[in-house]
């Protein structure tokens, strides 16, 4: 099964760090969510989509979504990942890769690694349904952060209109 626009978003919780997990749950379903999945921390296009959100970190702040990494990675991996480089939002750890089953996002083979995220976006509105999703095949392509962007700015501007 996997989730996609339109579809409920389930609750979920993940460690950020050896020790500390992190209920994404309480976020969903309250607040604006964006699920940022990618293939490996470290990796170059993986840390190039990362640095690129911390860059525009302002905006992303103005926009008042809850933001989230996920990658396969160990909690030891993602708080090291994190912290070298900054990152102002959490990077979770899917080590045994239950979200990413539940949103179908696993690559069966990459590289000769087996059940490695797909680079992914999901925008969760407060109602906690999915408004934009984005699966890419290709892990070197990234995701269109203004078109993320944009369906973030949509649900505010949804919840203004209310």
């Amino acid at each position: 099964m996997s989730i996609r626009k339109g579809d409920k978003a389930p609750g979920f919780e993940l460690p950020n760090k050896p020790g500390e997990a992190i209920n994404v749950g309480d976020s969903i379903g309250r607040e604006p969510v964006v699920l940022l999945f990618f293939p490996l921390a470290f990796s170059s296009v993986c840390t190039d989509e990362m640095c690129q959100m911390r860059d525009s970190w302002d905006k992303w702040k103005q926009l008042g979504a809850k933001v989230f990494g996920i990658t396969v990675d160990s909690p030891f991996i993602t708080e090291k990942f994190r912290n070298d480089l900054n990152i102002p939002f959490p990077i979770l750890s899917d080590f045994n890769r239950t979200v990413a089953r539940k949103f179908d996002v696993l690559h069966p083979d990459l590289v000769g690694l087996k059940d490695i995220p797909k680079r992914s976006a999901f925008v969760i509105g407060a109602d906690g349904t999915v408004v934009y999703d984005w699966v890419s095949e290709d892990p070197k392509k990234m995701p269109d952060f203004e078109a993320v962007q944009g369906a973030v700015s949509g649900l505010s501007a949804a919840g203004a209109a209310s």
